[in-house]
């Protein structure tokens, strides 16, 4: 049947209208896909999506979240770091992320003490928080101590040539009181002699190595304190006496020498005296750290049976370590007829008793004074472990354990059977039927 011109006419817009219409559909479909945003992820354990805790603390945080990444530009790291945030920033459009290479702010890595690996600074409401490692449990756990911060209060010791809050000395301890107070952890010094009483304020008492013994009172008003179930901070050195019986009265009896580890040189560092850690106990305050932790000048412990505290061994050296007792010059080794000890060696402890029902008393004692000065806190984890320290100890236990998603299997294993029929059936009998298909089909053609 011939069709006229107006029926052609009318098919023709009748087809226009439909391209038009289905046109229309499809840009109104990518504009809404624009508005609203939906993903499936397909991973294995979920690995690409945020972890139920962290989905429950974002819309606990109303204000803006600001995070700066202080690495170099071309690094790896920058990636990971974007493909973390974006995860967070689906839930929260007003967290931010920028970069800024070090290199071109050199005021500001001094001022945040910056080492050559880089720092990520997470800042909530004027207060900050610095991540030398960045995986979803690092990041949630800061803006969860950033959320709830409250103002506490830690008291120093003084009077004995302890080691200052406020002293900007390379073995005083201004550096670290400075982190404290960017989150809300304000450092107060107390003198004994004038002031004969703890704080009622004080959340946790820190002894950082006399130089002088306390006197007897003094040391009245700090047992006190501990039996009425206060927290404790001790730091000592070796071959530090004046705190004796302090840590008789804790049950921790420190060992004659300094810990030598010879494991040192695999990090390229000579001097044996350097004591470094890369694995830890099971402990709160070690829980998800995987920074390395450098202990310059340590001593090692003893935990007495008379001990009124529940013991755990928080820091030990490795098994190639000892308690040197002479001078730590020229080649020295371990020598089994005298005091020394063998490896590993236990230099740090964490105490605790319960008070009642509700309360428990938290004491962790440290042999090296070092690793908190401002000399050596901007070492990798060091400030990362002194802050988990006074975290535990001040009882703001609210970290989230939120575990690393990664695949169970991702390898395939095939037997080498299996291996040479994959082989003999790509690189032979596949060819083979395609030339002989292309063949058969060529000559077909031919024959017609």
């Amino acid at each position: 049947m011939k069709l006229s011109k107006r029926q052609h006419q009318q098919l023709r817009l009748k087809n226009t209208l439909i391209t038009v219409l289905i046109l229309g559909v499809f840009g109104l479909v990518a504009y809404i896909s624009t508005l609203y945003m939906t993903e499936l992820d397909v991973t294995y354990n979920a690995s690409n999506s945020l972890s139920d805790a962290s989905l429950k603390l974002l819309p606990t945080l109303p204000e803006k979240v600001t995070i700066t990444a202080y690495i170099r530009q071309g690094q790896p790291l920058r990636t990971q770091v974007s493909h973390l945030v974006d995860r967070y920033r689906q839930h929260k459009p007003d967290l931010t992320l920028s970069f800024v290479d070090p290199d071109l702010e050199p005021e500001k890595t001094r001022e945040l003490n910056i080492g050559p690996e880089g720092v990520i600074l997470v800042e909530y409401q004027g207060r900050s928080e610095k991540l030398s490692f960045i995986d979803e449990s690092s990041l949630t756990n800061a803006l969860l101590q950033l959320a709830n911060a409250k103002e506490r209060w830690v008291t120093f010791l003084t009077g004995h040539g302890e080691r200052s809050p406020e002293a900007y000395a390379n073995f005083d301890l201004s550096q670290f009181s400075k982190e404290l107070s960017r989150r809300k952890i304000k450092a107060q010094t107390l003198n004994l002699s004038t002031l004969p009483a703890i704080p009622d304020n004080s959340a946790l008492l820190v002894v950082a190595a006399p130089a002088v013994p306390l006197q007897a009172d003094e040391l009245a008003i700090i047992n006190s304190y501990i039996g009425r179930g206060g927290s404790l901070l001790v730091l000592t050195d070796p071959d530090n006496a004046n705190l004796q019986g302090l840590l008789q009265e804790l049950g921790v009896k420190q060992l004659p020498g300094t810990v030598v580890d010879s494991s040192s040189t695999l990090y390229r560092i000579t001097d044996p005296s350097f004591v470094l850690s890369s694995t830890y106990a099971k402990h709160p305050i070690t829980k998800g750290l995987q920074s390395v932790t450098l202990y310059p000048v340590a001593a090692a412990f003893e935990i007495e049976p008379t001990s009124p505290f529940e013991s755990e061994t928080l820091l030990s050296s490795s098994i190639q370590s000892w308690t040197e007792t002479g001078a730590i010059s020229g080649k020295i080794r371990f020598d089994a007829q005298s005091l020394e000890k063998q490896g590993p060696i236990a230099f740090a402890y964490a105490l605790t008793r319960d008070i009642n029902a509700q309360a428990q008393q938290r004491i962790v004692v440290v042999g090296d004074g070092d690793f908190l000065a401002n000399a050596y806190i901007g070492n990798v984890g060091n400030l990362d472990m002194g802050l988990r320290m006074v975290t535990w100890l001040i009882h703001d236990d609210r970290f989230i354990d939120i575990p690393a998603k990664t695949a169970s299997d991702k390898t395939l294993q095939l037997s080498q059977a299996a291996v040479a029929v994959m082989g003999f059936g790509f690189l032979i009998i596949l060819p083979i039927v395609l030339i002989g298909t292309g063949f058969i089909i060529w000559r077909s053609r031919r024959l017609r």
